[in-house]
């Protein structure tokens, strides 16, 4: 219970915080902050990966570069070299996610090569960040990209209490043990909910053709947090941690934390980039 409740109140502070982050910092300031929590995550990795000592600190100089360029490439070019910008590093995202990583996992692979790592680390980490900002400008902004976010974590909730509760038949046993598809279950059944809530006060709530599609692609959402929380704990089970670092009371590091983000935003900024093409 000590744990559940410190676990409580730090969601609770860090929810706070966040949504006036979303709400009330201008542009820039948020741009600033995506790469402050981009870098935490960074160091955390480097620890993950064996990159102590300079390694890490060149690991961790030469992230911070690349997301600074990033922000000025995108505070200097026009609208099309922006789009075709932000999909090259989605695209790399999708690669991990759909391909790379559901492999690792069946395969078990266990990566020890620092240049694989280091790149692995690029690819969850800057599309992820990338992600978070560019679903915050999304029309109704941040409204867009809270949804997102609140979609992963009510089923991360859900899986954790349902889990706790009902769980019996393991997920991934040998990747993470606490897991089980009980608590997937649960994942599924909180966020059909929680799709069906957001719907109802939705203006487009009278198109209810929608509604199937939108549950679909939910569910297909899940899976994808499964993946993302999975490969983390892959990576932590290689590294011999329980957890990515001590940063959060009762949650652990900020990873343990974005771990099924790392999966989904990305993604979810590459499908609201398609849909504005089209």
């Amino acid at each position: 219970m000590s744990v559940l409740k410190s676990r409580v109140i730090t969601a609770i502070v860090l929810l706070a915080l966040l949504l006036a982050a979303l709400f009330l910092l201008p542009p820039i300031a948020w741009e600033i902050l995506v790469v402050v929590m981009v870098m935490q995550g960074v160091a955390e990795w480097s620890r993950l990966s064996g990159l102590s000592g300079r390694k890490g600190t060149l690991y961790w100089v030469a992230t911070l570069c690349i997301m600074l360029t990033l922000l000025w490439l995108d505070h200097g070019s026009d609208d099309a070299q922006r789009l075709s910008l932000h999909l090259a590093v989605y695209f790399v995202s999708a690669v991990l996610w759909l391909l790379l990583v559901p492999t690792w996992l069946m395969v078990g692979w266990k990566v020890t090569n620092p240049w694989a790592m280091i790149f692995v680390g690029w690819a969850v980490l800057i599309p992820t960040g990338l992600a978070m900002i560019d679903l915050r400008e999304f029309d109704p902004s941040p409204w867009v990209l809270l949804m997102v976010m609140g979609l992963v974590w009510i089923a991360d909730t859900g899986a954790y209490f349902a889990g706790r509760r009902f769980g019996k038949n393991k997920l991934a046993p040998s990747i993470s043990p606490g897991k089980t598809w009980e608590g997937v279950i649960g994942a599924l059944l909180c966020v059909s909910l929680y799709i069906v809530l957001v719907w109802s006060f939705s203006p487009n709530f009278v198109y209810k053709e929608v509604l199937p599609g939108l549950l679909l692609a939910s569910w297909w959402w899940v899976g994808l947090a499964v993946i993302g929380d999975l490969f983390e704990s892959a990576i932590k089970r290689q590294a011999g941690v329980k957890d990515s670092g001590a940063l959060l009371p009762g949650h652990g590091g900020l990873l343990d934390r974005i771990d099924a983000l790392t999966s989904t935003l990305p993604l979810a900024a590459m499908a609201m980039l398609f849909q504005r093409i089209s």
